[in-house]
Formats: C-alpha cells, sequence, structure tokens
C-alpha cells in the first residue's frame, strides 16, 4: 500500500480553515447575550464562568466567541466526527472597498 493509500478502517483527518469577518451593529446586544450565554452555561466552573465575563467586559470579539460552536457546524454531517476544535476572535481592520477582501465581502442583495 502506497502512503496516499488508506484503508476504511483508518481514520482520516481534514483540517478545515475559516475566515469569517462579522460586523457588530448592536455591540449590546450581542455583549447581553454572551453574558446571559455564560451564565445559563451548565457546565462552566467558576474561574471558566469569571474568566468569560471578564473577557465580555473588555472586548465585543469576547462575547462573539461565545456563539462560536463547531460541533453544530460538522454535527448533521453524515460519517464525520469532530476530533478537535479551537478558534478565536479579534477586532481586525476591514475596509470592504478594497481588493484585498473582495472575496470575502458577502453579497447580501444575491440572497
Amino acid at each position: 500500500m502506497t502512503s496516499t493509500e488508506t484503508t476504511q478502517d483508518e481514520p482520516r483527518y481534514v483540517r478545515l480553515k475559516i475566515e469569517l469577518i462579522a460586523e457588530i451593529t448592536d455591540e449590546g446586544a450581542l455583549k447581553a447575550a454572551a453574558l446571559k450565554q455564560v451564565t445559563e452555561d451548565e457546565y462552566l466552573d467558576d474561574d471558566e464562568r469569571a474568566q468569560s465575563v471578564d473577557a465580555i467586559e473588555v472586548d465585543p470579539s469576547g462575547s462573539l466567541a461565545h456563539f462560536i460552536d463547531p460541533v453544530a457546524l460538522l454535527g448533521d454531517v453524515p460519517g464525520v466526527e469532530l476530533a478537535s476544535a479551537t478558534w478565536e476572535s479579534a477586532q481586525t481592520e476591514f475596509d470592504p472597498e478594497t481588493e484585498e477582501w473582495d472575496e470575502y465581502v458577502v453579497d447580501e442583495s444575491a440572497e
């Protein structure tokens, strides 16, 4: 068997890289929703909850991070199990008028 051939029983892993740029249109609503989610999350211990609240208070990107759910992204895909996931959110410079970002701009009129 060559190095590119696999059998059905061997696991195959695929790294997906997805970059999203989100515009925060109502920072107060986002912050309130993130704080509510953190408060109601039964899986967070007290230290994790405190760290989450601190991140939400400092930066809207900290609020947005609480709504990223890689399990939901792949949960209904047959034959796939999420093996690992990491993500980060950070403020970025974005100018939709520059060519650099052309491939990323969503054309809402096409929907």
